[in-house]
This record gives C-alpha cells, structure tokens and sequence, in this order.
C-alpha cells in the first residue's frame, strides 16, 4: 500500500502537463491528508504560474490533430488515385456495358421533350420540331452500323471509320435541320417585329412539316449511300469514310510530324461531321435565346440551359476521338451527360409549354419561375454585331441566304478539323492518354459555355469568348 501516493504522483503529473483543467477530485481520490495539502499549495503555485506548458499542451493536441488531418487527406488521395486509376484502365467492354443503360433510359425524357415541345400552344416553328426529332432517327439507324462493326470486324463503331461516318453524319443532318428551320422562323418574326413583314411570306417550314421531312428523307437517303457503296465493296474495318477524298498525304504536309496517326484515326471528312455537329449545336442555342427574345417569353432560353449537357456529350465525343478512342470511360460519360441532357431539356420544354397556357393534365404543378431578370433584359436590341461567339453565327449571317449560311459553316469547321486532324501530330498528349487531360478538354469548355449563358442571362450585350 506504500506504492500507491507515488504512482498517484504520476497519474497527477501526467494529466496535468496534458490538460491543466482537470478536477482535484478525480485527481487526487487516492492520496493522504498530507499529501493533499502540499498538493493543494503546489497547485496554487502551478495556477500563479505563467500557462507555457499549458500552450505547450495545446501545441501538442492541435500537432495530433494536424498529423489526424494529413492522415484523413492521404487517405482520400489514396481513394482518389484508386479511384483515377479504376477509370483510367476500364476496358472497351466495360465502358459499353455501362454507357447502355443510361442511352437507353436517355430515350424516354426525350421523347417526352418532343410532346412538350410541340403543344400547340407554344406555336414552335413546325420545322424545328422535325429538326429536333430527326435526332431520334439518328439513333435508330446508328444501332444497326454499330452492330454491323461489331459482327464483322468486332471494333466498336468508333473505330470502324466508314460506318462511323456514315452514322453521324445524321446526327449532322439533325443539327442542320433544327438550325436552318429557326433560322427561317427567327427571320421572319424579326421581320414582323419590325413592321417589314408585309411582303414576306411566311416560310412553309413554320407552318408545315413538309419541307424539312423532305429535307431530312433526302439526306437520310445520301448518308445511307455513303454506308452502302462501301459495304458491297467489301470495305475493311480501317477503310476510311468516303475513301478519305480530302485527307492530305502524311509526305504532302508542309511539316514532318512528330507522330504518325494510328489506324484508327478519323478522316477528315469524319472530323468535318463532328465538328460541324458541335457548332450547329450551339447556333441552334443561340437560336433559342433570339426566339425568346422575339416572342417576349424568356422561358426559351431556359431551353439554351436545358441543352447544354448535350453539347458538353458531343465534346466529349470529339474528346474521346481526340485521344483516337483510347480512353474508353468517356463512353459512359457521355452517355449520362446525353441522359442528364435529355433530362433538363424535357423540363425547360416543359416550362415553356407551361408559360404559353398548357394545361397538365394530371393537375396543376407549380413550376419554378426566374422572371427577375425578365422581360426589360429579354427585349433589348442593342447587341452589337461583331462576330465572337459561334452561338452568334446565325445573327452574324443572317443577310446571307440558306445556302452561303451552310457554306461559310462548313467551311470554317473544315478548317478547324484539319487543325486538329493534323495540328495533334504535333503533340505528345494524345498517344500518351491521360484521364485528367482528357477531362479537362471536356469540363473546360462546357463551363466556360455555361458562364457565358451566364453572363448574357445578366448583361444582354456580352457577346462571349466562342
């Protein structure tokens, strides 16, 4: 029983060099009257005393709590590289196998998009819609190419380049029809607006669907050609689209690149189609603020809002054969951003459906409104005309006829698929594929997109910077 004052002594000192605040109490139940009253007046001395070793103490506690924190950090890092490398080294099968679901769950929110597009009460110019639906055409017939690439040649439809071609270039002819029927609308509600309509018929493709069915049937047609000749010829996996009649010969260029294009490399013809893809895509959203400008409802450009995941799915599809189809996880991305698009599209057409009368007929819903900024901001005219972003083409272009306007697009979009047909050659990135460049090629512009939106949503005469 001697021992116990002594290893009392260093139970004490113990818990008082790591917490001072600790109750005489519990510190002390084991001692003798002697002992405590020499503790007592040590301890009054200890609380006279300047608190360093209670800093001290505290120094260490926030050392432990600082070392628990690095520890939790590198844990996550760890997670985080885990998790990177899993994506990075998912194979071709996996990334198909996951990207189905959320393509085949992507058809339903639009189809629903369709319906409310269409209500009568919105008056939506009769050839946007076919435009707009045309898309479901593209992935109807693009099942068969894929299938078809599979079977007998078993490569994905990306790198088969005379099927790929053959296939998107409908999703071209969607873009295209979607953008000239707004372009003839937008045209002529201007035109009203101004008091100059009195001459000017109304374009058939506002109050028919007639002219750009034909349109799409006829195209439709010409892409299935460029699919059938080949095939009958008996084409190989690698055969180029269109037999690569604008490519320019590795020798002809003006440069020795530092890399040769692997076999799976699109054509330029391919790149024109995906490229041309792109910037008809954002037209048509810009498109979509102008009709919201010229019938004074701003819920038409919560359809711009609505289709910017998909544009972010069409460059990722650029990014993924950017980087010649080697990063197959950006497959199941752009299936669910195609999905999320599909999603916010349905909703903004919805609202706009909503804002021009249409009843649901399931009861009423409460739909959520920003008419803050509304209409003082939605009916300004004095943008200027300077030529800045692609968006703006259409306004920018639109003394030129529907035939200079497709010309002068696809003119500047096969200039900018050589620069990156080519200019890649030159670059170490694309045959060295990384996750993290190939996701900055994608979340870098689509924010960029999303801000300019942005901005103009505040300051109708910021223009953008593409």
């Amino acid at each position: 029983m001697t021992k116990v004052p002594s290893i009392a002594k260093l139970l004490v000192a113990a818990l008082a060099t790591s917490c001072h605040d600790v109750h005489e109490s519990s510190a002390f139940s084991f001692r003798p009257a002697s002992l405590h009253l020499k503790t007592v007046a040590n301890k009054r001395a200890w609380h006279s005393r300047p608190p360093t070793r209670c800093k001290l103490a505290s120094a260490d506690c926030s050392s432990i709590e600082s070392l628990s924190s690095l520890s939790s950090s590198s844990q996550t890092l760890s997670f985080l590289n885990q998790f990177n490398a899993a994506l990075s080294s998912m194979d071709q099968t996996s990334a198909e196998a996951l990207a189905g679901p959320f393509f085949g769950l992507s058809l339903f929110p639009y189809l629903a998009f369709l319906f409310f597009l269409q209500v009568p009460q919105n008056n939506t110019p009769k050839g946007v819609t076919v435009g707009f639906a045309t898309c479901l055409l593209f992935v109807f017939l693009t099942i068969p190419a894929a299938i078809a690439a599979k079977v007998w040649f078993d490569v994905s439809l990306a790198d088969c380049d005379w099927l790929h071609g053959s296939a998107e270039s409908l999703l071209t002819v969607t873009n295209l029809v979607t953008v000239v029927a707004f372009r003839q609308a937008l045209s002529y509600e201007e035109q009203t607006r101004r008091g100059d309509s009195r001459d000017v018929p109304v374009p058939e493709s506002v109050l028919s669907f007639d002219p750009m069915v034909k349109l799409v049937v006829g195209l439709t047609g010409l892409a299935f050609l460029t699919a059938l000749f080949p095939a009958v010829a008996g084409a190989q996996v690698h055969t180029p689209y269109l037999n690569g009649f604008m490519d320019i010969p590795t020798q002809l260029l003006p440069w020795t690149p530092t890399h040769s294009e692997p076999s799976n490399a699109l054509t330029i013809t391919c790149w024109i189609i995906h490229i041309t893809s792109l910037v008809e895509f954002l037209v048509a959203m810009g498109f979509c603020w102008r009709y919201a400008e010229v019938t004074q409802n701003p819920k038409w450009k919560g359809l711009t809002w609505g289709l910017l995941p998909l544009h972010s799915s069409g460059i990722t599809a650029c990014t993924y054969h950017l980087f010649y189809n080697s990063i197959p996880v950006l497959v199941p991305l752009q299936a669910a951003l195609t999905c999320m698009g599909n999603l916010t599209a349905m909703w903004a057409a919805f609202r706009i459906a909503k804002s021009n009368g249409w009843d649901v007929p399931w009861g009423q819903i409460q739909v959520m409104d920003d008419e803050k900024n509304s209409i003082e901001n939605d009916v300004r005219w004095d943008r200027s005309q300077s030529l800045v972003g692609f968006e703006d083409l259409g306004e920018a272009l639109a003394s030129d006829n529907d035939y200079t306007f497709i010309f002068k697009l696809f003119t500047g979009c096969a200039v900018a698929s050589y620069i990156v047909k080519y200019g890649e050659l030159w670059f170490e990135f694309p045959f060295d594929p990384e996750l993290n460049v190939a996701l900055a090629f994608i979340v870098v512009p689509s924010l960029l997109n999303a801000f300019k939106w942005y901005k103009r949503s505040q300051d109708p005469t910021f223009e953008g910077w593409f």
